[in-house]
């Protein structure tokens, strides 16, 4: 089996001193109870990028969000805008790592648990780590804005 290239994600988790478990496909299944986040990226009415990061099962609330950042109102990008917005193919875009630092709101579930799983910046790969260590090193915020799908 050919060893897995390391991701831009894992390199910054590597220089930040972030101890992380790599995933391989967990196709939304949790391998260990930990719970997996969805990266989505959204524009608001300013034109300011927001990136929010959510439990993979719940939908964001875009009323929530836009209240969140402090915008009127926001949306999703259109798929065809991430890559180059982000250097990230939808279904492996990562809160860590894109071209430039959007401002990162997680949903506040994330403060209820003590290690999450995201994407490693690559399909099918993912970071599994401690949620609160995470935070003191990366510009994030927490806010209610996940609703259940």
């Amino acid at each position: 089996m050919a060893k897995q290239t390391k991701t831009n994600v894992m390199r910054w988790l590597e220089t930040a001193g972030i101890v992380y478990q790599e995933h391989q496909q967990l196709n939304g299944k949790s391998p260990n109870g930990s719970p997996i986040y969805k990266t989505l990226v959204t524009v608001g009415k300013s034109k300011a990028h927001y990136v929010f990061v959510i439990p993979i099962d719940r939908s964001l609330d875009l009323k929530k969000a836009a209240k969140a950042v402090g915008e009127k109102s926001i949306e999703m990008i259109k798929e065809k805008e991430l890559l180059p917005l982000t250097g990230y193919v939808h279904g492996g875009c990562s809160p860590i790592g894109m071209k430039k630092q959007f401002q990162t709101v997680f949903d506040a579930s994330a403060q209820e648990t003590q290690r999450l799983i995201f994407s490693a910046g690559k399909v099918g790969v993912s970071v599994e780590l401690d949620v609160h260590t995470f935070a003191e090193h990366f510009p994030l915020v927490f806010a209610d804005v996940a609703t259940a799908e």
